[in-house]
């Protein structure tokens, strides 16, 4: 039986002090004894859950994360460009999809539901400071840099708070700061501040009721006991069963951290670089003559001037420092793409480096767009639905909402969650590719409006108006014209032909020899 115990390093030295081939040969054969053995290197993992993780380290991730973003420019672009994948310069779009009982579309209540959801967006916040894209905007930033966010549903008429919105529903985001991580009570089922069933379900919230970082107040520590119903908890997982999100920055905070100082240790030396001139050499000595009493001469040196008043025997060496470095774009350029892996955003939006072909381009974009594609559904499944679904039960509730008598109940807050628009590189061979798709029965024309970041219903009621408008001033749609003129030469093409039947016809008949003129 082989012997694969950890040999002693004592043992080692000392046999190769006396006999180095033989150490040699013992250090290959146990080489090979151990290259699959995972015992031979040093470990370094984690086998604590994912709860235990986070509760060492989330404090100090997040801030470290929130360091990044106010100091370093690389960290705050990533986070705009997500952002800017994700929610999209518009929002998340929604199409309300209502059913009627014989699974048509409930045109009359999509209508009303539309209004109520134009009205309610432009003040969905309680603090009326932000409308409902720049709602999504900031919880998505939170949700990314610090890994969770949350977001308490304020509901029903309250004496205290004005909703400003015909539905009776506010929005009150929540830092993750205000759930503490360091409440535990097991006996109760709570851990970091989240109150959960033998399932593992949340049952409430335990929130702090003002930040523990606030300006102009005095910790405190009272918290208050909110039902999981009325929170929405934002987070990035890892792991199973973990209760905290972890931030997107998690493996990439320190490398960003290095570029961050090895740039500005470059942009120093630089700076240094181009104060220094150079260095006065003399070799007579009668020329420590005009010095001051620590023997250095005063040379006022300008832009463009001719050193004329060097003395014999002196000259100057203009010092070359070497910067900025030509070593530092490569480098620089390879740490934005690791970078950009574990972020999970392209190289080119996070470097600003739009070179290449058309086809790299594609490609680049067609590989980040199923990943902004899955964090947006995420984003979607957590916070944009929820907030849908309440908003449509509180119109009902409300009386804001009239159904008819064959509307379907159960799919009230249907709809069609429609994330950013796909990005065109080249639109000629984009919108190329879409009417062969059509031609093919490949896609629908919704599906292309909706990818496009618009609604299929709004464009048709549009594109309506737009032709009662034309009618209503005796206009023709540009559309029209080349059917109308195609049309016009054909009326006298087929005139001559006529013509050239019958005088055929006539040449026939006279051709034909008389009876009686015969006989």
């Amino acid at each position: 039986m082989i012997d694969r115990a950890r040999p002693s390093p004592l043992l080692d030295r000392a046999i190769a002090w006396l006999a180095p081939e033989w150490a040699a040969r013992r250090a290959r054969a146990r080489h090979l004894l151990n290259v699959y053995e995972i015992k031979s290197h040093r470990s370094r993992g984690d086998t604590r859950d994912g709860n235990s993780t986070v509760d060492y380290t989330g404090p100090a991730l997040r801030q470290y994360a929130r360091h990044l973003e106010q100091n370093h420019d690389i960290a705050r672009g990533a986070l705009d460009r997500l952002t800017q994948f994700i929610v999209g310069p518009s929002g998340i779009g929604i199409e309300p999809a209502p059913k009627t009982l014989n699974g048509e579309t409930d045109a009359d209540v999509q209508a009303q539901l539309l209004a109520l959801w134009r009205d309610w967006i432009q003040w969905p916040d309680v603090t009326w400071e932000m409308d409902w894209v720049a709602l999504q905007r900031l919880a998505c930033r939170s949700w990314l840099r610090d890994g969770e966010c949350l977001a308490q549903l304020v509901e029903g008429q309250i004496p205290s708070l004005d909703h400003g919105t015909q539905v009776p529903l506010s929005i009150e985001l929540l830092e993750a700061d205000l759930l503490p991580l360091d409440y535990h009570d097991t006996t109760r089922g709570i851990l970091q501040g989240v109150e959960r069933n033998a399932w593992g379900r949340p049952r409430a919230y335990w929130i702090y009721k003002t930040h523990p970082g606030a300006m102009g107040y005095v910790r405190d520590t009272t918290m208050k006991r909110v039902d999981a119903e009325r929170i929405l908890h934002l987070k990035l997982c890892d792991r199973i069963g973990q209760i905290r999100g972890v931030s997107l920055f998690a493996s990439v905070c320190q490398r960003l951290n290095d570029l961050y100082e090895y740039e500005t240790a470059e942009r120093t030396a630089a700076r240094i670089a181009a104060s220094i001139t150079g260095v006065l050499k003399t070799d007579a000595a009668d020329n420590l003559v005009g010095t001051d009493s620590e023997g250095n001469r005063d040379l006022t040196i300008k832009p463009g001037m001719i050193l004329d008043n060097l003395r014999p025997g002196e000259s100057i060496d203009i010092m070359d420092s070497k910067r900025p470095s030509a070593a530092l774009e490569p480098f620089r350029n390879g740490q934005l793409r690791a970078a950009a892996a574990g972020l999970g955003t392209s190289y080119s939006s996070l470097a600003r480096d739009y070179n290449g072909t058309y086809s790299a381009q594609r490609q680049e974009l067609v590989e980040g767009a199923g990943h902004y594609e899955a964090l947006s559904r995420l984003f979607i499944g957590q916070f944009v639905r929820p907030i849908w679904q309440r908003f449509v039960a509180l119109a009902r509730l409300s009386g804001q909402l009239r159904l008819a008598p064959d509307t379907d109940p159960a799919t009230l807050d249907d709809a069609v969650f429609q994330t950013p628009a796909q990005l065109f590189i080249d639109p000629a061979k984009e919108w190329a590719g879409y009417k062969i798709a059509l031609d093919l029965k490949l896609i629908s024309p919704q599906q292309i409006i909706r990818q496009r970041g618009g609604n299929p219903i709004e464009i048709l009621n549009q594109w309506q108006q737009w032709h009662e408008m034309l009618e209503a001033r005796d206009l023709m749609a540009d559309s029209e014209a080349p059917a109308a003129s195609s049309e016009s030469p054909v009326e006298p093409e087929s005139e001559p032909e006529e013509e050239d039947d019958e005088e055929e016809t006539e040449t026939e008949t006279e051709t034909v020899p008389d009876p009686e003129a015969t006989s």
